[in-house]
Parts: C-alpha cells; sequence; structure tokens
C-alpha cells in the first residue's frame, strides 16, 4: 500500500489575517507570525460578547 503525499494545505482565513500561522513545538511554546495584540484587536472587533462572562442582574 502506497503512503499518499501529505501536501500542507493552508487553511482559509480572513483576509485580515493573512499570512497567520500558529505553532506548537515539542516544549509547548507557542509561536504566532502576528503579534498579539493585532490578534486581540481582531478578536475583540468580529467576536461576539460571550454571555456567560456578563454578570447577572440578580448577583449582589
Amino acid at each position: 500500500m502506497a503512503k499518499k503525499d501529505k501536501k500542507k494545505e493552508l487553511p482559509t482565513v480572513h483576509p485580515e489575517l493573512a499570512g497567520f500561522e500558529m505553532n506548537i513545538d515539542s516544549l509547548g511554546t507557542i509561536t504566532s507570525s502576528l503579534d498579539r495584540d493585532r490578534l486581540n484587536a481582531f478578536l475583540d472587533k468580529h467576536m461576539p460578547e460571550d454571555k456567560k462572562l456578563k454578570p447577572k442582574e440578580n448577583e449582589g
């Protein structure tokens, strides 16, 4: 049985994140091709608010 060639396909990403890559090495260190502040700004802009993180009105 012949092994299939595994071609590295790049995932489709939002145009603002073009060229974004994230890797985890054998020690668990995460490396990214984008600056963390730029990535956080993108997520703040495009992600809806999490309902679970809002304080409940009955708390207190």
